[in-house]
């Protein structure tokens, strides 16, 4: 193959992701950081035109949203990588996007197009092979993972491998489609992703300029120094749980005896020991959601490790899923649940449980959310309990007709946070904490 030096074009930071790529490790990659990360120019440049001349069947397909900024970004991405890797004797390369790169040794084409006319997609016709690879720059700027998905269910099919690159610099708010869809495929075996900043990046490639670009924001706006060149989703500032963060509780750590030798190994959240459960009941719309916590009162700590969700489903199959299938509580343990349904209550305490319905009592709301506010740290395991941690990192004020934002609530998806009050109120309806 063309004599590379790959180490002059390719950051330390992608040297396990550009292996992973070439034998085809996963299926989709996400790539997200901040300006200047070089992630696409690393997928566009680099990836993609030596992924076509390893796999002769494989064509490719580069997408932004809008048509009028292909020529500048993607296009040019590709183009700049195939010279800086001395290719261009091997391809032919276009004056504008508008008809594809293509390898001449065989064919293969690297076609761009805008999302402005999604149909488009349907009208590319290969030669030879099939569209093995998608790349998605400025993912965010897409309107969704359906808008994707309609358009990788024309591409991926008739081969047998596929590459789909998602590229973009994560957005200001948490609750972006893109910032969650990476967030939620972490836990995929099928998709590698990968976050790193300018950092990474030798500071002969950006030019001191670009440095002290950076540095200058850092020391005028910190916020937007972590947002634009760090990659960070910095939030809008009305988020009502900043201390509301990811651990996995299933990492091991060691079980000590009282001589401080270790006896063993285990996960995290099997060494707990003050725990408390809560219960927000829901049958139709609002779900029926219990969530499982260990509470340490010395770091003011919270571990929230368990959860189980389900609607429109009975009391009866409720019980005997937490109790006897699932095995998440003990019936000897007392679970505080929304007095609101006292019915319920009754039914749960009919079957053996040891329930009570919580005392709530005046702004109860108020003074529980101020005191899980307080703590130092509440620790939610993301795999475990997904919907308890994206309801504490998503939940905001609420907001004024002109957008401010009030001291005040919404009443809606808050769920587990409604059940974490309810299991710890003898802490937090003290007026005095």
């Amino acid at each position: 193959m063309i004599n590379i030096k790959m180490q002059d074009l390719i950051i330390p930071a992608y040297d396990e992701v550009f292996k992973d790529i070439m034998n085809h490790g996963h299926t989709h990659y996400c790539l997200k950081g901040g300006r200047g990360s070089t992630k696409s120019s690393f997928i566009g440049g680099i990836s993609i035109p030596l992924v076509i001349m390893n796999n002769p069947l494989v064509n490719a397909v580069c997408f932004r949203k809008v048509g009028n900024t292909v020529q500048n970004s993607i296009y040019s991405q590709v183009t700049w990588g195939i010279y800086q890797m001395g290719l261009q004797d091997l391809f032919h390369i276009p004056k504008t996007y508008s008809n594809p790169i293509v390898y001449k040794p065989t064919g293969q084409k690297i076609f761009f197009m805008g999302m402005d006319d999604p149909n488009k997609v349907k009208s590319i016709k290969v030669e030879k092979g099939y569209i093995g690879i998608t790349w998605w720059e400025e993912l965010d700027q897409f309107a969704g993972e359906a808008e994707l998905r309609k358009v990788l269910q024309s591409t991926m099919r008739g081969g047998e491998l596929f590459w789909d690159f998602r590229t973009f610099n994560p957005p200001i708010s948490i609750d972006n489609w893109a910032n969650e869809y990476a967030e939620e495929s972490l836990d995929r075996e099928n998709t590698l992703v990968v976050s790193n900043t300018y950092l990474d990046v030798p500071k002969s490639w950006l030019g001191q300029p670009f440095i002290e670009e950076a540095e200058d924001l850092k020391r005028i706006n910190e916020k937007a120094y972590q947002h634009e060149y760090l990659g960070m989703p910095v939030g809008t500032g009305g988020g009502v749980f900043p201390n509301a963060c990811d651990l996995d509780m299933r990492q091991q750590v060691p079980v000590y005896d009282f001589d401080g030798n270790i006896l063993e190994y285990t996960e995290m959240w099997k060494t707990f020991d003050k725990i408390y459960n809560g219960i927000d009941w829901g049958f139709a719309k609002d779900p029926f959601r219990f969530v499982r916590m260990h509470y340490d009162p010395k770091k003011l700590d919270l571990y929230i490790f368990r959860e189980y969700s389900t609607v429109q489903t009975r009391n009866q199959v409720v019980f005997d899923t937490l109790y006897n299938e699932k095995k998440m509580i003990d019936r000897a343990e007392l679970v505080t649940a929304d007095s609101a349904e006292m019915k319920s209550v009754a039914d749960f305490k009919a079957y053996g449980a040891y329930i009570r319905g919580a005392v709530k009592g005046p702004d109860s709301v108020r003074y529980g959310i101020k005191w899980l506010q307080g703590l130092n740290h509440i620790y939610i395991d993301r795999r475990m309990c997904p919907k308890t941690y994206k309801e504490f990192t998503h939940y905001e004020y609420l907001q004024d007709r002109e957008g401010n934002w009030i001291s005040d609530y919404p009443d809606e998806n808050n769920h587990s946070i409604d059940a974490t009050r309810y299991a710890l109120e003898r802490y937090c309806n003290r007026r005095g904490n």
